[in-house]
């Protein structure tokens, strides 16, 4: 199956030379992948690249930037977001594969190349989809959260109290008051 974004170069046309790539998402594209993400609008995803054959296979680094909008989680309404991310990702043949395996933090962004290609967009897209707010929130939510958390000063003391105790691993030793 065909990713909603994708733009497919060859590993081997990648050189060790630095090679610059702008991609862009079209409008169908772009109401595809909101679709995949839930969006109410993915209004721009584009993306400046630089991709290099290393030792390690091939690395992409850039940014990417978005603009759209979410649901809020409580009430539905339009969040609007802008992203500019930075990326940085190898892809390689080298990926381990299996059940279980241990990543350590330089594993973590590495992409197995798929046969002699590699798919800058859905790379892309997939950083999108971690970049998003997992529960976004409208600005009057917010608010209404906050004057929910408001406290006087006599249950503010008596919050703090608690957490202070159970900070405290040897608290509950104590004989209560």
């Amino acid at each position: 199956m065909t990713p909603e974004f994708s733009r497919i170069i060859r590993a081997h046309d990648v050189g060790t030379s630095p090679r610059g790539e702008a991609i862009e998402a079209k409008p169908l594209e772009r109401i595809a992948l909101a679709t995949r993400f839930d969006l109410l609008t993915l209004d721009r995803l584009t993306a400046d690249l630089t991709i290099v054959r290393d030792a390690g296979g091939i690395r992409v680094t850039g940014r990417f930037d978005a603009a759209g909008e979410q649901a809020c989680v409580v009430s539905a309404e339009p969040v609007a977001f802008t992203l500019a991310e930075l990326v940085d990702l190898r892809f390689s043949d080298d990926v381990p594969e299996g059940d279980e395996i241990e990543l350590g933090d330089s594993d973590l962004d590495v992409v197995p190349l798929d046969g002699d290609h590699l798919d800058l967009g859905e790379a892309i897209a997939q950083s999108l989809g971690l970049a998003l707010d997992p529960y976004p929130r409208a600005p009057a939510e917010i608010r209404a959260a906050a004057e929910r958390l408001l406290t006087t000063e006599a249950e503010a003391v008596a919050i703090a109290a608690a957490d202070k105790a159970r900070a405290n691993p040897f608290a509950m030793l104590r004989p209560p008051k």
